[in-house]
């Protein structure tokens, strides 16, 4: 018994943390309904009150890490030693945990469906409207929560020799407990954005296997979300050099081969040239389309259904994604991780939706008549693909990369909280990485199980209500967080 109490007294983060995603997991699979009818309801209210507050948080955290990008303090190193990752592996890792499968997801259907329903006005065609306001909703606001974070970590780590936790960047963590709940809040924050990713991938798996055999069966999803977890536990037990490092350069790989066969079947001269054209209107209008001023204002209701709920994922994915990049980040300067973070990951992004969009455009236009074939997000990729040669080889190519994606999210997630739980540890117990997969594959099957319910409703839309309520705290908390790192600057800098 005493070794018992002596073992949560040392681990109080990770057992509080642990007890509370059970509890909930449990709830949520005895009582869905009552469980959606409670986000629902908070959802609404939050949007309705918060909604603008993040776009404002969004382009502040832009604009505050370009200032200290280019501020002497740009040339600090985060650590004494040179880079721990080559610039391809460390490009190839930050990928993938940040993005990944849901690239995959979005190809084809966010793209059109912006075609055919263009958000905003801005004179230009609908193909450069649509890739524009895509771009927007993947671009650098996106990366900029992500590199926030990164920055404050890699600061208070490398700069300041704190431990990985996030109460770290407030003055008064060692002695208050309001404030180490920060810690608490940034574990179940990460959950939540991790478990909404994998629901979401999982759920394209099952739709991209009951197209491609033509059955209904609904099993999929709960059978690939075993194996990812069990692919994740693998490969974080292994650690970073050995696992996740080895699975993020073979996803970047084969995402290149998909592109490439994209390229080959698709009209290039059109693709780089919607590229091009989109990428310089979105940084063109990017502060209005930030602050949704004018002609750049899809409306509330677009806005609530679309980029808020981005916003909240980004956000809920901004701790652990964050913390990962810091860890990653080692022996970088601030210049790099902010620069490197913001743009590489952004215009693959632009490449890759340019690519997919615009080969889709084409398709339709082939038809003539489009009959909604993209819009559903978990086939519409495979419907795409069906469209060109060895459509079987390269769907079967798709769901190993959604695997692969997936896989590495998830191990980089489980990494990131057996950190936090570990006192901080950048090497932290295996036995904590045990946990957390365990933790988050049940979490996950939670998850599945209220978005499947009802058929009125599915996991697009459960997700995007619970991380809009899950994430608005960790939003309040940024404001705060970024005040502190700017005074510890300036203290330091007077120093």
């Amino acid at each position: 018994m005493n070794k018992i109490i002596a073992y949560l007294k040392e681990n109080t983060l990770l057992c509080f943390s642990f007890l509370s995603i059970l509890a909930l997991s449990l709830y949520i699979s005895l009582a869905p309904e009552h469980f959606y009818a409670l986000i629902e309801q908070y959802s609404i209210s939050i949007r309705n009150t918060f909604g603008i507050f993040y776009l404002w948080l969004g382009l502040a955290c832009v604009v505050f890490l370009l200032g200290v990008a280019i501020s002497p303090f740009g040339r600090r190193r985060l650590g004494g030693t040179r880079p721990e990752y080559g610039f391809l592996s460390w490009t190839a890792m930050l990928y993938s945990a940040g993005m990944g499968a849901g690239i995959l997801l979005r190809a084809v259907q966010e793209p059109v469906f912006m075609q055919q329903n263009p958000p905003i006005e801005t004179g230009s065609s609908p193909d450069v409207i649509a890739l524009e306001y895509t771009f927007y909703q993947w671009g650098f606001t996106a990366w900029a929560f992500y590199a926030f974070f990164a920055l404050v970590i890699g600061y208070y780590v490398y700069a300041r020799k704190e431990s990985i936790l996030l109460s770290n960047s407030f003055s008064t963590a060692k002695t208050s407990n309001i404030i180490r709940s920060v810690d608490y809040l940034t574990v179940m924050t990460t959950v939540v954005g991790i478990v909404a990713a994998i629901a979401l991938g999982t759920a394209q798996i099952e739709g991209g296997l009951q197209f491609l055999l033509g059955n209904k069966v609904s099993i999929y999803a709960y059978l690939f979300t075993f194996i990812i977890f069990l692919l994740a536990f693998i490969s974080v037990y292994r650690g970073i050099q050995k696992g996740i490092k080895q699975i993020s350069n073979l996803n970047i790989s084969i995402t290149c081969l998909l592109l490439m066969f994209v390229w080959f079947h698709g009209d290039l001269v059109e693709i780089f040239s919607n590229f091009f054209i989109a990428t310089y209107q979105y940084i063109f209008d990017f502060i209005p389309l930030s602050l949704a001023l004018g002609d750049y204002n899809p409306g509330k209701a677009f806005l609530t259904d679309w980029t808020f709920y981005y916003w909240a994922f980004w956000l809920s994915w901004a701790p652990f994604t964050g913390i990962f990049i810091a860890r990653i980040s080692k022996g970088r300067t601030v210049r790099q991780l902010i620069f490197g973070s913001l743009f590489l990951p952004c215009f693959g992004s632009f490449i890759w939706f340019s690519s997919f969009g615009t080969s889709a455009f084409q398709l339709i236009e082939n038809w003539g008549v489009y009959n909604d074939e993209f819009s559903n997000v978990f086939t519409s990729l495979f419907v795409y693909l069906k469209a060109f040669p060895l459509s079987g080889l390269t769907s079967i190519v798709t769901i190993l990369l959604l695997v692969g994606f997936l896989v590495t999210s998830v191990d980089s997630a489980i990494f990131v909280l057996s950190m936090f739980t570990d006192k901080g540890k950048e090497n932290p117990k295996k036995s904590h990485r045990l946990l957390w997969a365990i933790a988050l594959f049940l979490f996950t099957e939670a998850i599945l199980i209220l978005a499947s319910y009802s058929a009125a409703e599915n996991v697009i839309t459960a997700m995007q209500k619970f991380l809009i309520i899950s994430s608005l705290p960790f939003a309040l908390i940024t404001v705060i967080i970024a005040i502190n790192l700017v005074k510890s600057i300036i203290s330091e800098t007077k120093d």
